[in-house]
């Protein structure tokens, strides 16, 4: 890795010195592009981006399509930090006006995924999700409510890995350019953008004391008509609260929320939120018993899994619980501010993703269909209970998994988790997948029994599963 950016660093000196003894572009005064980081970031769009490109062209069709829009957006990135050398630093409102042009080719990657679902969704959710890492150069301080650039990075792809890992399941034995596309997205970010900001910008953008400066207005020569709003300032609270939830901007919760909050849809992801009364908690439920009836069986079979009563919420209650519910299409649902003393229950949720950044005592995923949940540690256990085709990945370490009346179930390990236990009762097509030994990253399935032999012996039963073919 670093030989890698020592090779990039050399490269981007090189070409400098080469330019400078030409005298190219020395008369037009605009030194932005001899500048080391911008040289090492065309580095980075050659070389990283290039690969993705490549795999791209052999597959064509959508997937061609996202990388260009892909393409696009990293080189909008150049221009604004070729223009961040040139600009006086901001405020809010001013930010805002200034990265507009990625926010709207952002915008514009956000449509492809809009729609009727194609067959390359997880290419699509898994470039488009990628994006949120350029938000980087947003970084204005410690009071802007987001990550630092290194970490903010890293953090974004996250909920981009959850679709990339799916590629790489699907296609493992299908078509190698798929895998090259989705690997080489990966490496594009991590460790190519993050190495990137980690050499040049790991404070954010250094911008000009002497330079012009930015309002509201716009400073391209495409200006809006007279008399087009603003971008609204800041808020002066955190957004991700219980009132005004904003999960596709829960990192960036202050200044940054404000001024990404377009970036991805800008939907709010819940409204008219309000408190779970005593008869909607878990504990308190009467059809949470330990026997499953087979009226409930039957029903969780012939219908989808999920509550048609109540509104949707991502809410802390009694901050100890948070509380997901009702949450049907949702992609962009993510928890950041929590802790190891604190619980996750998710119920009632259709075709949506949740995304648990951090360590938390417990998760529980209830009455669920086609739901993705991704999250980072757990300290005591994470249950999957009367589910339907879920989907669960974990990044770090898990002690525990307990997966009961539930049918379709792919739970991804770390390395990490991979002394978990895995407790399963009346579930069907229940398959974990383990990271592969190999350097390539892939995964390997391993499809968990569902049928037993009963062998009265010696005074006992003795039970061992039925061989299952799909195992890993």
């Amino acid at each position: 890795m670093e030989e890698k950016l020592i090779q990039r660093l050399e490269s981007a000196v090189a070409r400098l010195e080469s330019l400078s003894l030409s005298g190219g572009a020395a008369a037009s005064g605009d030194d932005g592009p001899l500048d080391p980081s911008i040289l090492a970031y065309e580095d980075l769009i050659r070389q990283y981006l290039g690969r993705v490109s490549a795999a791209a062209d052999k597959i064509g069709g959508l997937v061609l399509d996202v990388t260009k829009v892909l393409q696009q957006a990293f080189a909008v990135q150049k221009d604004l930090l070729i223009q961040v050398k040139q600009t006086k630093k901001p405020d809010n409102a001013g930010l805002a006006e200034f990265l507009k042009p990625l926010n709207e080719v952002i915008t514009k990657a956000n449509a492809l995924t809009e729609g009727r679902r194609s067959d390359f969704f997880n290419h699509l959710k898994s470039a488009v999700d990628s994006l949120s890492a350029l938000a980087w150069i947003a970084y204005t301080g410690k009071e802007c409510g987001m990550s630092m650039p290194i970490t903010h990075v890293e953090e974004s792809w996250q909920m981009a890995e959850f679709y990339n890992n799916k590629i790489l399941v699907e296609y493992k034995t299908k078509d190698p350019n798929h895998l090259e596309w989705a690997k080489a997205l990966k490496e594009l970010y991590l460790p190519g953008l993050r190495d990137y900001v980690k050499s040049f910008y790991p404070l954010g953008p250094v911008w000009s004391s002497t330079g012009k400066a930015v309002s509201a207005a716009p400073s391209k020569p495409k200006a809006p008509a007279p008399g087009a709003p603003a971008p609204p300032p800041p808020p002066s609270a955190s957004l991700f609260s219980s009132a005004t939830s904003q999960a596709s901007s829960s990192r960036p919760k202050e200044g940054m929320a404000a001024v990404f909050q377009e970036i991805n849809s800008g939907k709010p992801v819940t409204t008219g939120l309000r408190k779970v009364t005593d008869d909607m908690k878990t504990k308190n439920r009467v059809d949470r018993t330990g026997i499953v009836g087979t009226q409930e069986k039957e029903s969780r079979t012939s219908s989808p899994s999920f509550s048609k009563a109540g509104p949707p919420k991502l809410e802390l209650q009694m901050g100890r619980k948070w509380a997901v519910e009702n949450q049907i299409g949702k992609k962009d649902l993510v928890i950041s501010d929590c802790d190891s003393k604190q619980s996750v229950y998710i119920f009632g949720c259709k075709d949506s993703v949740v995304q648990i950044q951090g360590k938390v005592n417990n998760i529980t995923i209830d009455k669920c269909t086609k739901m993705g949940i991704l999250f980072t540690d757990v300290v005591a256990a994470c249950e999957i209970v009367n589910c339907n085709r879920v989907e669960v990945q974990c990044q770090g370490s898990a002690p525990t998994v307990s997966v009961d009346n539930t049918a379709g179930c792919q739970f991804y390990l770390s390395k990490d988790a991979l002394g978990a236990s895995i407790t399963t009762a009346k579930s069907s097509e229940v398959n974990i997948l383990v990271p592969a030994s190999g350097p390539d990253g892939d995964w390997a399935e391993h499809a968990l029994p569902e049928q037993f032999i009963h062998v009265f012996k010696d005074g006992r039963f003795e039970t061992t599963p039925v061989s299952h073919s799909a195992g890993g």
